[in-house]
């Protein structure tokens, strides 16, 4: 897990291996829990209109992630030692925001593998979250951590993937209501927007897919067409779960049910394939909670060592931190659908720094680049995108005490 871009020479297959890990550990990060949660609840409340948030984040995850892969994956740095080489003591800044960001979000995490075996086995949801930070630290636990790592979310980004298409037929949305919504909305909420960003590309989530393709050795100017490659397959798949999950729960909703229990994602699910929905959406969750778990453990960590932290520390420290975040959800007490809101709210707050330290590497830094020539459209396109994301991420510091009070 180099941080200097001097990543160890892979064999072919392992290479393959661990940049379709790399690609379905942003997707599955992208799609947790958080997302699952706040598809739900804002469906409910605002119907066909979510499909404009829906799209919008997808934009606004194109515009982030091509930059964010293109930028770390040429430079071979990661994005800490980034902001360092800009200002010194920002890349540690950073750090602590996605750190912190990452404790906040695994903790919502946790929470939703303990939603998903509730809806899955009928488990009480502490019990269920216990358990799987038990199952996702004997990942790190394991020898052979990393590529047990990539192993895991492609197999379950396959499943939750096949499972969302079955049950996204059988709720039979109107499409074209959403088709039309999604480019003329009735209504636009810019605090549901934020939310959405800040729980699918805010936070840890921005480099996970890109600090764990550092690993896989397809680093600097001759890798570029297989870093942008990784990088738009893996917004393909996080782009179709997204859509696939608002239709379903937009299937339901249209359908005229009302959604009013704690889980009422679950709920939601029960409706449109009745017990056998409410059975595959707790293994969707969970599929999604627990890859998010290591997600956001792998990816909080990597801020927070370098290439010099033995292998055997680095894993200590990610069973430390999901172990940590377990023990802080059994204790808090908070709503787990209100916590994983909060979530990605506060996330979102975090993406404006160091998205800006990216794109003003990409401009300015060249040296840091190895002389590489930034293409001036990916630029233009990611600065817009930065004042988008300032500005929901000004919109939503007055709604995180609403949405956690």
């Amino acid at each position: 897990m180099a941080e200097t871009g001097s990543t160890p020479r892979l064999s072919s297959s392992t290479r393959r291996t661990a940049l379709l890990g790399a690609m379905f550990l942003m997707a599955t990060s992208a799609i947790g829990p958080g997302f699952i949660t706040q598809t739900t609840v804002f469906t409910a409340q605002i119907g066909a209109a979510f499909a404009f948030a829906i799209l919008a984040s997808i934009l606004i995850d194109i515009a982030v992630q091509l930059n964010v892969w293109r930028v770390i994956g040429v430079s071979g740095l990661r994005a800490q030692e980034l902001g360092n080489r800009v200002i010194p003591g920002v890349g540690w800044f950073l750090a602590g925001l996605v750190f912190i960001g990452g404790v906040v979000f695994n903790i919502g995490n946790i929470a939703g593998t303990g939603l998903g075996a509730n809806a899955m086995l009928g488990l009480d949801p502490k019990i269920g979250g216990a358990v799987s930070a038990i199952i996702a630290i004997m990942i790190f636990v394991s020898k052979k951590a990393g590529m047990a790592l990539d192993r895991i979310v492609v197999i379950l980004g396959a499943i939750m993937i096949l499972l969302m298409i079955y049950v996204a037929i059988v709720a039979a949305p109107p499409l074209g209501e959403a088709l039309r919504n999604a480019v003329l909305p009735e209504q636009i909420d810019f605090l549901i927007i934020t939310t959405l960003v800040g729980g699918t590309v805010g936070g840890y989530i921005t480099y996970a897919g890109a600090h764990r393709m550092l690993d896989s050795g397809a680093t600097g100017i001759e890798s570029v067409k297989e870093i942008t490659r990784s990088s738009v397959l893996g917004i393909i798949v996080t782009g179709l779960m997204r859509v696939l999950l608002f239709l379903a729960i937009f299937g339901v909703v249209a359908g005229g049910a009302v959604l009013s229990s704690e889980n009422m994602a679950a709920e939601a699910f029960g409706i449109a394939a009745g017990d056998v929905g409410m059975r595959l959406f707790g293994i969707v969750l969970w599929a999604a909670a627990i890859t998010s778990v290591i997600g956001a453990a792998f990816t909080s960590v990597s801020f927070i060592t370098s290439s010099r932290t033995p292998d055997r520390t680095r894993n200590l420290i990610t069973v430390a931190f999901i172990a940590g975040c377990a023990v802080a959800y059994l204790f808090l007490g908070q709503a787990p659908q209100q916590l994983l809101i909060f979530a990605g709210a506060f996330n979102g707050l975090i993406l404006p720094v160091g998205f800006g330290v990216l794109l003003w590497v990409a401009w300015r830094r060249r040296d840091l680049m190895h002389g590489y020539v930034y293409p001036r459209w990916l630029l233009v396109i990611g600065v817009l995108t930065w004042f988008l994301t300032l500005f929901l991420g000004y919109t939503s510091i007055t709604g995180l005490a609403q949405l956690w009070g």
